[in-house]
């Protein structure tokens, strides 16, 4: 059985994105890893509530490939970008965009379907999805450490 089909439907119920499904092995355990995601981030409550939901769709459609752990959680600050409404979501925000020619830095201005705008110390990009190896938002900790300093 599919994990992601499965519980795609309780995440998406809920009224969050699914992210991402992964299931693998880490330490000799077997880890089913859920993430998931909102307009305005998720709170431990709602974690909690959503990792309960699932376990008990998962278990009610006999999802059993041996013994795993169930593992719910956000993508964090540093957060993966592969479909266009995650880059969408993250527009105005700083990302790391690797292609085959090298990694871009610098904000991300805008985001279609297909394409994305990046404005970087080299210029302004326009990049298509197909040419994205990877991507994620980034976080400048130096700029972040003098905002805390001002508090």
């Amino acid at each position: 059985m599919d994990a992601e089909a499965l519980v795609r439907p309780v995440i998406e119920g809920e009224g969050l994105d699914l992210v991402d499904v992964t299931f693998g092995r880490e330490s000799g355990r077997r880890i089913l890893r859920v993430t998931v995601d909102r307009e305005g981030g998720v709170d431990l409550d709602t974690i909690s509530q959503i990792s309960q939901k699932v376990s008990r769709r998962l278990d009610l459609e006999g999802f059993e490939p041996g013994p795993y752990a169930l593992e719910v959680s956000t993508p964090g600050i540093e957060r993966p970008l592969r479909r266009p409404q995650d880059f969408r979501r993250a527009v105005g925000e700083r990302v790391q965009v690797r292609t085959e020619d090298g990694v871009l830095v610098g904000e991300l201005r805008a985001a279609e379907d297909d394409a994305i705008r990046i404005a970087a110390a080299e210029g302004e990009r326009l990049l298509s999805l197909e040419e994205v190896a990877a991507a994620k938002t980034v976080v400048d900790w130096d700029e972040e450490l003098k905002k805390g300093g001002d508090r």
